[in-house]
């Protein structure tokens, strides 16, 4: 694979990914590239497939999977979610550098694999803080918000041990969460906008 290394962001939900990462698309326009995931859900209000997410059955998805297409898969709440080889292609074809979005499961499937990506742990700054940022959403029934705070717990707990990740970032701090995370990936940007002058 040529390219500039794709970085792996993982982290609880609620923790912040999402906001860090939408900013850091935003400010460096043309640099960064997401691999679509592919889900078994259904779309919820306003997602595009493609972009959002490949929707697809999880008949195809499986087949996907046994065929080794895809670099990690898990299973959430009764759905599939993945990342297949194909997506994080379709990005660094276009000299980009891919994000791949997963949970710390995906991580150490991908530490399988030959990717060698820049892998980065977003944290909350605490438990409490989380399931208020998660209540704050109200998005969550009361059993799916528990299921996130055990699967964000154990989250926490992995993201400790030493190599799994290059850094760890707790997000007390938006602003100073965000410059760790851009001086992180000062290097690999500058590749990709050197390509493209």
């Amino acid at each position: 694979m040529s390219g500039p290394r794709p970085v792996v962001l993982s982290g609880p939900s609620g923790a912040g990914k999402s906001t860090l990462l939408k900013r850091l698309m935003k400010e460096h326009e043309g640099v960064f590239g997401f691999s679509v995931s592919h889900t078994t859900r259904n779309p919820r209000p306003g997602e595009k497939d493609g972009k959002d997410y490949h929707f697809t059955t999880k008949e195809a998805m499986q087949d996907g999977i046994d065929n080794g297409e895809f670099i990690e898969n898990a299973e959430f709440s009764g759905n599939m979610y993945g990342t297949s080889k194909a997506a994080i292609e379709d990005v660094r074809a276009k000299n980009l550098i891919c994000i791949l979005d997963v949970d710390i499961q995906g991580v150490k499937r991908i530490k399988e694999t030959d990717l060698d990506p820049i892998y980065i742990s977003i944290q909350p700054p605490s438990m409490e803080v989380l399931e208020k940022r998660l209540r704050d959403r109200q998005t969550e029934t009361e059993e799916s918000l528990q299921t996130r705070l055990e699967a964000a717990r154990i989250d926490m707990e992995l993201s400790k041990e030493p190599g799994v990740f290059d850094v760890v970032i707790i997000n007390d701090d938006l602003e100073k969460a965000y410059e760790e995370l851009k001086e992180i990936l000062d290097e690999e940007i500058k590749k990709v906008q050197e390509a493209k002058s």
